[in-house]
């Protein structure tokens, strides 16, 4: 007869415990895996950086994500841009964009981008300058050096 005193576990299906507090070496040492009691049962206690100031420091600063390319990105411009500022015949330079002020003094980089239309002869020097926008300048008789 089936009773709750006469039920065995089947064969091989007993897990055997951990057994703990056989020494250091053995990974569960000193405390057999029942933690500390007193500063390092506490919150806070007993670990952590140690340098207070750093942890304040840590805390502040912005945990900022992705890449930041080292490179400088040049600022655009547009044909429509060229079209209205400059006459026909004229050089378009990095200081020539600078005096008029359509680029800021502290712009090492423009690059010409098509948008809109350019309907006169211009000479561009040391610009970077899209496919179709090179295409353009050079059927109006333009250059670019």
């Amino acid at each position: 007869m089936l009773k709750i005193h006469n039920i065995k576990p089947a064969a091989g299906s007993k897990h055997c415990s951990k057994k703990v507090g056989r020494g250091n070496a053995s990974g569960h040492g000193t405390t057999a895996c029942r933690g500390g009691k007193g500063q390092t049962a506490r919150s806070g206690g007993g670990r952590g950086l140690k340098i207070r100031a750093f942890k304040a420091l840590m805390q502040q600063t912005p945990k900022l994500g992705g890449f930041r390319s080292l490179r400088t990105k040049p600022a655009t411009l547009t044909l429509s841009v060229l079209e209205k500022k400059f006459k026909a015949g004229e050089t378009v330079n990095l200081e020539s964009l600078q005096k008029l002020k359509i680029v800021g003094s502290n712009i090492k980089m423009v690059k010409i981008v098509n948008g809109g239309e350019l309907s006169k002869k211009l000479t561009i020097e040391g610009l970077q300058t899209t496919k179709s926008v090179s295409e353009k300048i050079k059927s109006l008789g333009g250059e670019i050096k």
